[in-house]
């Protein structure tokens, strides 16, 4: 087989992964989206409790007007998304579109469905974390919902706020427009709402083993290396550390594990040296080397 075969039949393989890839990415966002539709249809909006975004400005629209609340899901997001094409790519663009459409089709199917309560305590915490893991899911696999975070990190790079403060500035905003829509109680229901959902999408993305990274200073760090390689199956790095105080040269070990298998570290660490000292903190995002998280999607 000649090179230009051979790089033909990789380049044909590549495609076949990039289509599989996609096709899953659409069958989750669509799923995503259905959830989503489903916890605003059957639990938030027949309670008149809001989210945020342009989720949120919809659903008081949609109120206001009495015209149904896909129809404000599509078309609100639209100059958003097109007004972050050259910033976040045609294929973000793209999903974000897709998410958006299929949200809209479904909120319109489930606006036919009994509703589940009308309990506000009951609708904010199931409704949000039902939104919360469509939400999740749709941004898991590259898409999204609200139009105004968009705006939010295209704005963060031209002026001295971080994206999650102007996201929090605009729906302050639509919250307080809510109390004046609704009530205020209803816009009170609407942050705690807000603050489930929020929630519920960091657990989707995180995952109840999230990543934790760690470092370990010992007297004795071959020894724990040694160990947490052979019980936890975790791969360590060495970093050379010189303690300010005491000016001795020591091992300084660096690895990252998982939520759930921090119990079983601290008693590896404790068992070979109880004065070690351990520092744990979240890692957002952790790809390739030994961790495997268990992935949701």
């Amino acid at each position: 087989m000649t090179e230009n075969n051979i790089a033909a039949t990789q380049d044909i393989q590549q495609q076949k992964v990039n289509y599989k890839l996609l096709i899953r990415r659409l069958c989750f966002l669509t799923l995503g989206a259905a959830i989503v539709g489903f916890g605003l249809e059957n639990f938030l909006v027949p309670n008149n409790i809001i989210d945020g975004g342009i989720v949120g400005v919809s659903i008081m629209l949609s109120y206001l007007t009495g015209l149904p609340l896909g129809v404000f899901t599509f078309c609100l997001n639209l100059p958003f998304l097109a007004f972050g094409f050259t910033v976040l790519g045609k294929k973000f663009v793209f999903l974000s579109l897709y998410s958006s459409a299929v949200l809209s089709i479904f909120v319109s199917i489930f606006h036919y469905t009994p509703n589940i309560t009308y309990n506000p305590y009951l609708a904010f915490i199931f409704g949000g974390v039902t939104v919360g893991i469509g939400c999740g899911l749709i941004l898991r696999n590259n898409g999204s919902l609200d139009g105004t975070e968009i705006v939010a990190l295209i704005i963060g790079k031209k002026v001295p706020f971080s994206t999650g403060e102007i996201i929090m500035f605009m729906n302050l905003f639509i919250f307080v427009a809510s109390a004046f829509v609704f009530n205020k109680e209803k816009a009170m229901f609407s942050i705690l709402a807000y603050f489930v959902i929020y929630k519920s999408i960091d657990l989707v993305l995180e995952g109840i083993d999230e990543a934790k990274t760690v470092m370990i200073i010992t007297s004795q760090p071959d020894d724990i290396a040694q160990k947490v390689l052979i019980s936890l199956k975790r791969g360590v790095t060495f970093l050379d550390g010189k303690g300010a105080y005491s000016g001795e040269y020591k091992k300084i070990l660096y690895c990252v594990i998982t939520r759930l298998e921090i119990a079983k570290l601290k008693e590896i660490v404790h068992d070979i040296d109880p004065k070690a000292f351990i520092a744990i903190t979240n890692a957002h995002e952790v790809e390739g080397g030994q961790v495997k998280k268990k992935k949701i999607v």
